[in-house]
């Protein structure tokens, strides 16, 4: 197979067009979540709602990615890119357009079918096509500049929406996917794996994603419903049910996307569990962070996503260091300390009340944020390098593959679990709240029904002023209190990820 070198005119465009793709995905992620309260309002999402926003394409990310992965192998890894292109800007731009939550959520789904496809195929082509002394540097450019535009996400998604232009964060996409196409069309050449002969593992892709869908929507309606409902209980069981069926098939099927052998390294479960639990953590606590700034502190969505600034700039500044000191030293320190310290950060933003808006952050959020961001860009680097190292060379995409999916479902678990949780914590600290104040019991029980829209709660119109203030503040106090506790549970997690780090990884020795 002819590769060709970093610094050739082909080699630069190799590293333009994946470059530029991969930061669709990246900025869409990051961007969006500055951008749900203005979206929440647009469109009259309920707090279920938006997370279901969020997992519709985290579901479809998680569940085909591997088999993306794969299908570059079989069928040209150019051919599978641009197709996950196209169709990523085709469910953009149709994401912009949405009229409604549910129309959106549908969308959504189509975003991650091309997510799927693309994103595994930016570092399947620069590893199949940049010559193998240079292929780390080629690795390393793509990582650092992805990175450097990612950063711009949160600020670029608040200065959009703070001048209500929420939908231009899934338009930008479109010419961005469009100029990558034209790139590849006529400037990168094709590679395939012509050895291999694997079959897609299309059974499992297919459960997985249905067992993952089933899980999702049933923690998400046990707030409504309650778990006694069939909607509860029989989502959530029919979804760890799927969950089993799709280990026996990956157990039993000749070329499983998710080989189960690989997991009987020990090195190679704990980062996997570090992994599962760290970015748990880091969702749900991105997600509650930013929702408490704007509905709850008064934050703009611009100033919103600037907060997120110190945590990038380490993200950058730190993490290929770390990377660094990991390889002469061995990863086991970082991912200790890493996630522990991560842990602590969203612990410290867990205590955050109610403060006087942006002109507190530096005395009340910065901190917390600061020792989070600090925590996370000493664990990335070494644990990519832990997951890699654990499996021989052969296995190596696949093992970065297969941690990567774990970090989507990750984060899938995160928004329907502690999202459901959240509802709960506000209706139970709402309910408390409304005891002593002079309300009718059907003018408390319209107010608690707006639990389920969490930051967005309205307040009934048919109060008296003064009234309707001391609903505002109870709403605030209540989201506050679920908003701690939540944080709490993600400190926790980043902890737990901390000891996984602690039971199972080791140094190699000298």
């Amino acid at each position: 197979m002819t590769t060709v070198a970093l610094q050739s005119t082909a080699g630069k465009w190799i590293m333009a067009s994946t470059i530029m793709a991969s930061a669709m995905a990246f900025i869409d992620a990051t961007a969006l979540n500055v951008v749900l309260p203005s979206l929440q309002q647009s469109l009259h999402a309920s707090g279920p709602d938006l997370f279901w926003v969020l997992n519709a394409y985290l579901l479809m990310l998680a569940a085909l990615i591997l088999i993306g992965g794969t299908m570059g192998d079989h069928f040209g890894r150019k051919k599978i890119f641009m197709a996950g292109v196209f169709i990523f800007i085709l469910g953009s731009a149709a994401c912009g357009i949405s009229s409604s939550a549910p129309m959106l959520i549908i969308l959504r789904v189509i975003q991650g079918i091309g997510g799927a496809f693309m994103i595994p195929g930016s570092l399947s082509i620069i590893s199949s096509s940049i010559q193998e002394k240079e292929r780390g540097k080629a690795i390393g450019t793509w990582s650092a500049a992805t990175t450097l535009v990612t950063m711009g996400g949160p600020a670029l998604g608040g200065a959009l929406a703070d001048a209500g232009l929420w939908r231009y964060i899934f338009f930008i996409n479109v010419p961005i996917g469009i100029l990558v196409l034209l790139i590849l069309a006529f400037k990168v050449r094709e590679t395939k794996d012509k050895t291999s002969a694997k079959k897609l593992d299309f059974e499992g892709a297919v459960t997985i994603a249905l067992g993952l869908a089933l899980l999702t929507f049933g923690f998400l309606r046990v707030p409504a419903v309650g778990f006694n409902h069939i909607q509860g209980y029989g989502s959530i069981t029919t979804g760890l049910i799927l969950l089993l069926i799709f280990v026996f098939i990956e157990y039993k099927s000749p070329h499983p996307m998710m080989p189960l052998r690989l997991f009987q390294n020990r090195i190679f479960s704990g980062t996997n569990l570090l992994t599962f639990f760290l970015y748990a953590g880091l969702g749900a606590g991105m997600l509650f962070l930013s929702l408490n700034m704007v509905q709850i502190q008064g934050y703009t969505q611009l100033q919103s996503g600037l907060t997120f600034l110190p945590f990038t700039i380490f993200m950058v500044v730190n993490a290929r260091f770390a990377g660094s000191l990991a390889d002469k030293y061995g990863p086991r320190l970082f991912l200790i300390f890493g996630p522990f310290l991560a842990g602590a950060g969203l612990l410290m933003l867990s205590f955050v009340g109610q403060t006087r808006g942006a002109s507190d952050y530096w005395i009340s959020f910065f901190p917390g944020i600061l020792v989070f961001g600090f925590g996370m860009s000493l664990t990335v680097a070494p644990l990519t390098a832990a997951v890699m190292g654990a499996v021989s060379e052969q296995f190596s995409g696949t093992a970065s593959g297969i941690n990567n999916a774990i970090s989507r479902i990750s984060g899938v678990f995160a928004n329907a679990i502690l999202g459901a949780l959240a509802v709960l914590f506000f209706t139970a600290a709402l309910q408390k709240e409304l005891i002593s104040l002079p309300l009718h019991p059907q003018q408390k029980q319209v107010i608690l029904s707006q639990a389920i829209n969490l930051g967005d709660a309205k307040v009934p119109a048919d109060l008296p002023p003064s009234v309707k203030e001391q609903i505002k503040t109870v709403y605030h106090n209540s989201f506050i209190n679920a908003y701690g506790r939540i944080m709490k549970v993600a400190a926790g997690l980043a902890f737990l990820s901390a000891l996984m780090a602690f039971l199972s990884i080791k140094n190699k020795p000298d």
